[in-house]
């Protein structure tokens, strides 16, 4: 059940003494058309699928046309962005002030077609990005895989524009393109840069840039059944975002960093996000002090608890501990997966 909020009086930007009522915050997700989209995520989230084929689930997302909203406790209803803006110490610690808007966008894919190829601009690209956008660096978790699974990331060794281009005319691209048949588990980090495709029944957690810029090099000829047209491609856009020099991706190998009370291994560590995996049946502590943390649950179900209060958390739910809630007990149902993620310090 939902617990009482805990009210704590902190400073403002302006110094103001402000009560704020803060709890760990479950958000609803935001689903998205898409042609290469499916319905596995019914299984996955509790919240009703659309009509069509469901792409993606956006679990966190401040993007202006976009914005997560809380699902329940005092704060229901409130957007991400509101939230940021009202109680921006209480929220992000001593990472406030840094972010114009929360940095990551946090999704579930469910990819039955192909994804298009594409590539997101790295740092170098500035004059390819819309006014207020990112780069964008992004990393998968393997959740459900068929045998038709395939994941492409980065090119065969050699590979060069002139050889994408020729292959573009003749439909060949995948020929140049590094792939790997996914299981789940599996963890895969795809820099701002790198050429990616992924799908046949597959679906992943996804962690990335607070950016919406994809370049659309290939698209398996595709035909959008809402306009009865091939979707529109970038092909020298993204030529000049390729990082040629890259080479293939493989699998990210874990690192494990605790056994008990829960099984702690690290996946992602890079300058835009920390990713942690997390599987155990005894009770095991989330989040830290003073800095915000994000959990999804990826199997099995559990409680938060904190405060005296406890906050149900089944498969399929993002909540977002206040960088002022501090350290929290996560006490499984049985065993339970769960993905913990920090923004780096």
């Amino acid at each position: 059940m939902i617990g009482t909020p805990i009210s704590l009086a902190v400073d403002d930007r302006e110094g103001a003494w402000n009560q704020a009522l803060l709890y760990p915050l479950r958000f609803e997700p935001i689903y998205q058309y898409r042609l290469w989209g499916g319905r596995h995520l019914a299984s996955l989230l509790t919240a009703p699928l659309p009509s069509g084929p469901v792409g993606e689930a956006w679990l966190l997302s401040d993007r202006d046309d976009h914005q997560s909203r809380v699902t329940d406790g005092s704060l229901k209803g409130r957007t991400i962005r509101q939230l940021l803006q009202q109680f921006p110490r209480q929220m992000l610690g001593k990472l406030a002030g840094r972010f114009p808007r929360f940095p990551l966008l946090l999704k579930f894919l469910d990819v039955h077609e192909m994804l298009s190829v594409q590539v997101h601009p790295t740092k170098a690209n500035t004059n390819l990005l819309p006014a207020g956008e990112t780069p964008k660096t992004e990393a998968w978790v393997v959740l459900e895989a068929g045998t038709q699974s395939r994941i492409y990331a980065g090119l065969k060794p050699e590979t060069t524009e002139a050889d994408l281009r020729r292959a573009l005319t003749n439909g060949t691209v995948a020929d140049y393109l590094a792939c790997l048949t996914p299981k789940p588990g599996d963890a895969v980090f795809l820099r701002a840069g790198t050429v990616h495709s992924l799908g046949g029944d597959l679906v992943v957690f996804e962690i990335q840039q607070n950016s919406n810029v994809t370049f659309r090099l290939y698209d398996w000829d595709h035909v959008d059944p809402k306009t009865g047209k091939p979707r529109a491609l970038q092909v020298d856009k993204a030529m000049a975002c390729i990082d040629f020099a890259e080479g293939p991706v493989g699998r990210v190998m874990p690192v494990v960093e605790t056994t008990t009370p829960v099984e702690r291994e690290r996946l992602f560590h890079c300058e835009h996000f920390w990713l942690w995996c997390l599987r155990g049946q005894s009770p095991f502590p989330v989040g830290a002090p003073g800095v915000p943390r994000l959990l999804v649950c990826i199997g099995g179900a559990g409680q938060v608890e904190h405060g005296g209060s406890t906050y149900a958390v089944a498969k399929g739910d993002v909540f977002l501990l206040p960088a002022i809630i501090g350290a929290c007990t996560f006490r499984p149902r049985s065993a339970v997966n769960l993905l913990e993620i920090a923004l780096p310090d």
